[in-house]
């Protein structure tokens, strides 16, 4: 990776859902040799092995096995979340009014809706297909500027200069695709899906096929740039939290280039974080329970036979480590007085550890200090931040997956502005630090006070 900068813009526009945040990451791990593990099956693990899974779709966890069994040297792991607030398609998506042609949309996640208007957008997702008696699942992306919420004319809303911009999800928010009744949204996707086949010799294999049902979510098809007097800003969407996934899986990476350590060491990548991580593939469902248990047993039963009473998981959660990374709100400099004095990170200068003394956040003394220690170790100073006392708190995978899996984790991530918006900021300085403190995370042997 020569630039970091530049690799984050190009896992951005390559991922714009979370199914395709899996098939990007999934191309780079199997080019540094993980070998896919299936859900299904029986695992057996050797120190050093690399591997990754991937659940429903939208969630992935990788990991490479330590030389010691997890139950003696723990996890290090580095958790984040693959989805972003946006628009996705309803299951009966067709709407003609007035001579339009439309497509029925929902939010999903905390939208900021104004973002919406005036884009050029189009759909990616998944969609499955039956031929015959095959019924499968493909990834389709439509790629081209394909639908528009148009906003309405100041002539026609004269009210907006004294009331503000109010907008109905269920009125104001449905995109319009065309003006061709003949067209719709079935036909978009075939002609998208043929388009794929030709591209892949893995789809090349199919000729079609019945939609049965789609997740489709509508994206910004303007893609991933730095700005700024001296290009400091990356302009993107899905920042939250694609650029932290990206920071956990190419630490990964370059801390297994760096050598193998006792403890095992892995990524986890959950959806659904943005409504709450109430679903199989959330934070809050068996994934990371699942994966920390088979990995623990996994290994043992390749070296050696396990007691019943071995207690193998409990035993590696309690000397285990997790970093939740998302990002974080940047000082607005319009808005100063939203934040807390003190605790006001700015853009470009580096990781801020998070915190809230009613656990919105995870952390805590122990693992601020541990993220500290870090940063000093790679040279870096870290920011901090805690939300206003009069304010509500937003949160993260960590609380979630520290009450979930009992294992002792930090609240951190990068400074940023637009948070919840279409199109996101953030700083270019702090792409590269993040990747060093979390690969210095998965490189070093924590030590042994850390752990009592």
């Amino acid at each position: 990776m020569q630039d970091p900068v530049a690799d984050l813009l190009r896992f951005v526009d390559g991922s714009p859902t979370p199914y395709h945040a899996v098939e990007t990451a999934v191309a780079l791990l199997e080019e540094a040799g993980f070998a896919r593990l299936d859900e299904r099956d029986g695992w057996t693990l050797s120190p050093g092995e690399r591997a990754y899974v991937v659940r429903a779709g939208g969630s992935l966890a990788a990991f490479e096995v330590g030389s010691k069994p997890p139950a003696e040297a723990g996890f290090r792991i580095v958790g984040a979340h693959t989805d972003s607030p946006n628009l996705r398609i309803k299951p009966v998506a067709d709407v003609r009014a007035h001579g339009y042609q439309q497509l029925a949309v929902e939010p999903y996640g905390g939208v900021l809706l104004h973002t919406w208007l005036d884009r050029d957008l189009s759909l990616a997702g998944r969609v499955v297909l039956r031929d015959g008696d095959d019924v499968r699942t493909e990834l389709v992306d439509l790629e081209r500027p394909l639908l528009r919420i148009p906003s309405l004319a100041i002539h026609l809303n004269r009210e907006l200069a004294q009331d503000g911009l109010k907008l109905n999800a269920q009125q104001h928010l449905v995109p319009v695709v065309g003006l061709s009744e003949r067209e719709n949204l079935a036909a978009l996707v075939r002609e998208s899906l043929a388009g794929r086949r030709g591209k892949t010799r893995r789809a090349k294999a199919h000729k079609g096929g019945e939609i049965l049902a789609y997740d489709l979510m509508v994206y910004d098809t303007q893609p991933a740039a730095c700005a700024g007097a001296n290009r400091e800003f990356v302009l993107a969407p899905r920042l939250d939290n694609l650029a932290s996934c990206h920071a956990g899986l190419r630490a990964l990476l370059a801390a297994g280039e760096a050598g193998r350590i006792a403890a095992t060491r892995a990524i986890v990548f959950w959806d659904h974080e943005e409504v709450g991580s109430r679903s199989r593939a959330g934070a809050a469902g068996p994934f990371l329970a699942d994966l920390l248990a088979r990995i623990a047993s996994g290994f043992e039963a390749s070296g050696r036979k396990a007691s019943p009473t071995s207690q193998l998981s409990e035993r590696a959660v309690a000397r285990s480590w997790l970093v939740s990374a998302d990002m974080a709100h940047a000082v607005h400099p319009n808005y100063a007085d939203r934040h807390e004095p003190g605790h006001r990170p700015v853009i470009g200068r580096g990781p801020v550890i998070k915190r809230n003394m009613n656990q919105s956040y995870a952390t805590d003394a122990e693992t601020a200090g541990l993220f500290a220690a870090l940063c000093a170790h790679v040279g870096v100073t870290p920011q901090h931040f805690v939300t206003r006392s009069d304010l509500g708190c937003g949160s993260t995978i960590g609380p979630i997956s520290a009450a979930r899996i009992g294992i002792r984790t930090v609240d951190v991530g990068n400074p940023m502005l637009s948070m919840h918006s279409c199109r996101e900021m953030a700083g270019a300085a702090d792409v590269a630090p993040m990747i060093e403190v979390l690969a210095a995370f998965f490189g070093s042997e924590l030590p042994d006070q850390a752990l009592r």
